[in-house]
């Protein structure tokens, strides 16, 4: 290859990297085309030969090319939330077939814009463009620019109808609490109805909305930091049967317990419902595994910060199970991390377990609506 020509590949290489470093959000291919001005067949190429160094990643063929591995570490950066998030929702969705479209959007400079999607089976079906901007008037939008309003609140998410659609929107949440992305379903309007699409769709995506959240760190899935509401329900009690329907849901109970100094301690806990008892894991290091072997009494709260505000509150006396019993543990952490994160549990999460607490309740109650207002 001649002097000239290397220098120009590299000069073009270059180019397409100083691009991404500066847009760890991604480019879609004409975005690039329009940046460079490298003929088409030459980029191409190009972003073929970074993509197999791991330089560059792809979501799907022809889709948004993200900064890869290798190049993120030039920027000393850590991955960004973006292909985290990819590939979160691609194990979420990779084992089932969906009636409806299922959708991964995000918030941008440009606009809010779709990383990936399953397509729905049916042969009459909505899609999303992946990488384009979703429309101003979007149930993702609405989830953006109304988080503060009373009904996102109260809903935990955005229903949007249009003339021949139906999009459901909920955020996925970082912290918790503030909106990171968005995971969306979008219908053809001719085989819903509000009522029954909510019925059918409004659990399970708030379930892999609340996994894909704690798969980033959320310690607890309550978006927009729920406040009392003046659009209040009367208060009824939940009987066994709602109660145990409940607790299978992928929520986190506030553990509390009393350190030495007779202070005390709340943290949030994975926790799973047999019918009878509660088992919680304890990683090493945690200083509350302690306090309970001190003092077995606990209390756990597990709730939902929008209507119908569900929530259980449990007292009783934790108690450590044999240490030995690595089967036991295992076969705990694989189930709840299918359920909070929507996959078995990688080998280091074995290694870090302390100690299982079965915790039997002395009293365990169960209210929909708000207290104080009752019927």
């Amino acid at each position: 290859m001649k002097k000239d020509s290397i220098s120009s590949t590299i000069q073009r290489t270059l180019k397409i990297i100083e691009l991404f470093l500066s847009n760890l959000d991604g480019l879609t291919p004409q975005e690039i085309l329009d940046e460079t001005k490298i003929s088409r067949s030459t980029l191409f190429s190009l972003l073929k030969s970074l993509k197999e160094l791991g330089y560059l990643n792809q979501n799907e063929a022809r889709g948004r090319y993200l900064p890869g591995s290798r190049l993120i570490s030039w920027s000393g950066n850590t991955l960004p939330s973006f292909q985290t998030l990819l590939n979160a929702f691609q194990q979420e969705t990779s084992q089932q077939d969906f009636d409806e479209t299922i959708a991964l959007a995000v918030p941008t400079p440009n606009g809010i814009i779709t990383l990936a999607q399953v397509e729905s089976i049916q042969k009459i079906r909505a899609v999303y463009t992946i990488g384009e901007p979703l429309p101003l008037s979007s149930a993702a939008q609405q989830v953006l620019t109304n988080s503060g309003s009373q009904l996102i609140k109260q809903q935990g998410y955005a229903l949007v109808s249009f003339d021949d659609e139906y999009e459901l929107a909920f955020p996925i949440c970082q912290d918790g609490i503030n909106t990171t992305a968005f995971l969306l379903l979008n219908t053809p309007a001719y085989r819903w109805h509000p009522e029954t699409l909510l019925n059918k769709w409004q659990d399970p995506l708030r379930f892999m909305a609340a996994r894909l959240s704690y798969r980033l760190g959320a310690l607890s899935y309550t978006p927009f930091q729920y406040q009392q509401q003046t659009d209040l329900r009367k208060t009824a009690s939940l009987d066994k049967n709602q109660i145990d329907q409940f607790l299978q849901g992928p929520w986190a109970a506030r553990l509390a317990c009393i350190r030495p100094d007779g202070n005390p301690h709340v943290i949030p806990v994975w926790q799973e419902w047999d019918g009878k008892n509660f088992y919680i894991l304890a990683w090493q290091g945690s200083q509350w595994a302690d306090f309970i072997r001190k003092n077995p009494q606990v209390s756990l709260t597990i709730d939902e910060p929008w209507q119908p505000l569900r929530r259980i509150v449990s007292r009783g006396e934790a108690t450590a199970l044999p240490d030995n019993n690595q089967d036991l543990k295992n076969a705990l952490l694989s189930r709840l991390t299918k359920r909070y994160l929507g996959q078995s549990a990688p080998i280091l999460f074995e290694q870090q377990i302390d100690t299982i607490f079965r915790i039997k309740p002395e009293s365990i109650k169960g209210w929909t609506g708000i207290l104080g207002i009752s019927g």
